[in-house]
């Protein structure tokens, strides 16, 4: 789903106007990110967390030429789950798979 279709589905579920749907959502984002550049946790109830951990400097590998280089540090964005939405997603009836099974071979 796109930023764009989550500003559709706003639009025609709550009846704002394409704008307001948009500046909602620019909005929400907005607040977020900020939250995670802070280093604050995101806890949204009923859907998950959003949380920013810190990755250590470590050792590694170049494997074109085989040398030992050290691999910066850097923050990486994390998301859980909640219970409920776990449990919603593994509720759910399966939708059919858009890819077929192999074909049986034709006999001759």
């Amino acid at each position: 789903m796109t930023k764009a279709e989550i500003i559709a589905c706003i639009y025609e579920k709550v009846g704002f106007s394409k704008k307001d749907a948009t500046d909602v959502v620019e909005a929400t984002f907005d607040i977020i990110k900020g939250c995670l550049e802070r280093g604050e946790k995101v806890k949204i109830s009923g859907f998950g967390n959003f949380v920013v951990n810190n990755k250590r400097p470590r050792k590694g590998r170049n494997p074109q030429t085989g040398d030992e280089i050290i691999i910066v540090g850097r923050k990486v964005l994390t998301f859980k789950a909640s219970q409920i939405m776990k449990k919603s997603l593994n509720t759910m009836t399966p939708s059919p798979s858009p890819v077929s099974s192999p074909a049986a071979p034709a006999s001759e």
